[in-house]
């Protein structure tokens, strides 16, 4: 479609939808209901702006602000209402002339259930809500949409099959509130009196349920606007379906019992004496029309198998010469095949005999060549080049099978790299958040008057040991200096800490070499098995990572108050940090560690301060310290192989 004849306020609106954010999307579209009522109704005017208006994906983006919540939009329910009363009134009397089918079989059902889940959303909030207000404007925002609902309904009466077999469209009738309930059942009459005949073509498992509900209604509800619009929905049933008044009849053998109770001083008497009246007349020909259907099929059945008895005896004698031919030929076929299968075995076996005898002649004239009195070296060498193939491919096939063998060996090992990895992510994540709990939490019993006390002693050390100025130039000197030397310092400090890291793992392999060597059996013992222990280097892994799996699970499983001396152990540790923390940390735990260096002691008059100034040193600058102290709490808590160092774990390289 040209530019020029599209609806210049159509373009618009099309062009900020595309251009506005997406809270601003509905408000844009309430624009529509405007130029829809410029027109006149049934006029070529408005067709052409509703086919402009699908032509621009507008009715596309009103399906898709429908299914939002509607507490979450610009303007609320009212906003929603009236795309819904947009949506139906722009599909109704459209005639697309592109896309028809894609209109047709997805457009309208997909508005459809947008229309029927709208209802169940407004439904539910109509039902929570408190105030009579809430509960006024939630009404009629439900009746709204299923007016929109019944418009389209109207307009494309396809649409009837696909509403009736809807799961929301039977959740809106389940329903125990009287007033929504009324609208549904208006709307299933209105559906029933423009075309009932749907209603017999829609899901036996849909149509037997809008059955139970109506008849439940009746049953149930003492509300006499429910009970008169289901026994008006029976009777319009009843009366233009025949087949609906056998299915009442015999599925609901109390229904004859319900509308006698019902008759009794009701307004209603004259629809349910009609639909008494209905019911009681078709069991007296019911048996009748069982019967005589029951002779029909028979004698149908019957002349059906003769004639197709009587059709294939003509054909009986030809299908049976096929059958037998192509068995013969099958056999014949696998004799030749049979005939070929030996002529190539006897083809073969003569030509290794005929290799075997050429090669025989070989030797023999090969024999006559060599000297006598070297004959026995040559008979030698080729016992040798035998002997030397036949080790070769029994060598071959040794591997073969230990390699087969030795799978389990390489499942277990990759099963516990998996276990090592696992359980040192989760022994990372442990020391995180005991260091973020355990955070230190400053001196017992320093007052507020002593602090400033400490305090002051530090501003007059301070000011007795101010530093001179200096330059702009001077300083720019050196912090370049400083900055060449931090460089120099952390390029030396990463390769010293990957050569600590080696001594690590080395002096870690060597502990676990040494402890499977005094577990070692004497020689006379060993078996094949036991040198492997010492070859492989998967061997101390698994065995060091199933000893801290085994001892994680105990303590896992150990009761209550065997872990209190744990976090006794973790309370000493943390009062340790506060006092002489050189040897707690040079102390060996597990594994290890490099020697950390001490902070130089501040030189000032009273002790007291001299600690403060440590502890503030120990919180700006004493990183270092802390995270070595935690490591080392972390490794004596849980021992591992310096092994699983080897294989750069998480844990070892999350640590300098």
């Amino acid at each position: 479609m040209e530019s020029t004849t599209v609806d210049p306020r159509i373009l618009s609106i099309a062009a900020e939808v595309t251009e506005s954010p997406e809270q601003n999307v509905p408000v844009i579209l309430l624009k529509l209901k405007e130029i829809i009522n410029s027109a006149p109704l049934g006029s070529s005017e408005l067709k052409k702006i509703k086919q402009d208006i699908y032509c621009y994906n507008l009715i596309q983006y009103c399906l898709l602000v429908l299914r939002k919540d509607g507490a979450k939009i610009q303007g609320g329910w009212v906003t929603i209402s009236q795309l819904a009363q947009i949506l139906s009134q722009c599909c109704v009397g459209l005639e697309p002339k592109e896309e028809a089918e894609e209109f047709y079989n997805k457009l309208l059902p997909s508005a459809a259930d947008n229309f029927l889940t709208l209802g169940r959303r407004l439904q539910k909030c109509y039902i929570s809500a408190v105030k009579d207000e809430e509960k006024d404007e939630f009404l009629w925002h439900f009746q709204s949409v299923i007016d929109s609902l019944c418009w389209l309904l109207g307009g494309h009466i396809q649409l009837t099959k696909y509403v009736l077999q809807s799961d929301h469209f039977l959740h809106l009738l389940q329903t125990d509130d009287i007033k929504t309930g009324s609208s549904i059942m208006t709307v299933l009459q209105n559906i029933l009196q423009v075309k009932s005949g749907d209603f017999l073509m829609i899901k036996e498992k849909a149509f037997h349920s809008i059955l139970d509900e109506l008849i439940f209604k009746l049953s149930s509800s003492t509300c006499l606007v429910i009970g008169s619009a289901a026994i008006k929905l029976l009777l319009l049933l009843a009366s233009s379906h025949p087949e609906i008044i056998m299915l009442l009849n015999s599925r609901y053998t109390g229904l004859k019992s319900i509308l006698n109770k019902q008759c009794s001083g009701k307004e209603i008497d004259q629809e349910v004496k009609q639909l008494f009246s209905l019911l009681h007349s078709e069991v007296c020909h019911e048996d009748q029309k069982f019967y005589q259907a029951a002779c029909k099929i028979q004698a149908a059945w019957k002349g059906f198998q003769t004639r197709k008895r009587m059709k294939k005896l003509p054909y009986a004698v030809t299908t049976l010469q096929r059958n037998f031919r192509n068995k013969r030929e099958k056999q014949l076929l696998k004799l030749k095949k049979q005939k070929e299968e030996k002529d190539l075995k006897l083809q073969l076996q003569l030509q290794r005999q005929r290799a075997m005898r050429i090669s025989r002649e070989c030797r023999l004239n090969l024999l006559e060549i060599v000297h006598p009195g070297q004959m026995g070296k040559y008979i030698q060498e080729m016992e040798e080049k035998s002997a030397l193939v036949i080790q070769k491919y029994w060598r071959g096939y040794r591997e073969r099978k230990n390699f087969c063998q030795q799978k389990q060996s390489l499942q277990e090992y990759k099963a516990a790299v998996i276990l090592q990895r696992a359980a040192l992510t989760f022994l990372r994540k442990c020391h995180k958040r005991k260091k973020m709990s355990n955070s230190w939490q400053g001196l017992p019993g320093l007052t507020d008057a002593r602090r400033m006390e400490l305090k002051q002693h530090v501003d007059n050390y301070i000011k007795r040991h101010s530093a001179s100025e200096m330059s702009h130039v001077a300083s720019r000197e050196l912090h370049t200096e400083a900055q060449e030397r931090l460089g120099h310092y952390f390029l030396g400090r990463a390769l010293e800490e990957r050569a600590q890291q080696r001594r690590e793992a080395l002096q870690a392999q060597i502990s676990t070499n040494i402890e499977q060597l005094m577990s070692a059996p004497n020689l006379r013992e060993t078996t094949g098995q036991e040198p492997e222990l010492f070859i492989s280097r998967s061997r101390p892994v698994a065995t060091r990572a199933k000893q801290a799996h085994l001892a994680t699970l105990m303590e896992r499983q150990a009761p209550w108050w065997k872990k209190l001396e744990d976090e006794f152990t973790d309370l000493k540790l943390r009062t340790l940090a506060f006092g002489d923390r050189s040897q707690l940390l040079c102390e060996p735990v597990g594994l290890n560690l490099p020697t950390w260096k001490t902070k130089p002691q501040a030189t000032v008059e009273n002790p007291e301060s001299l600690q403060a100034v440590n502890d503030c040193v120990f919180d700006r600058g004493g990183k270092e310290d802390a995270m070595c102290l935690a490591f080392g709490s972390l490794c004596s808590t849980y021992p591992f192989s310096a092994s699983a160092h080897l294989h750069k774990s998480p844990l070892s390289s999350s640590f300098p």
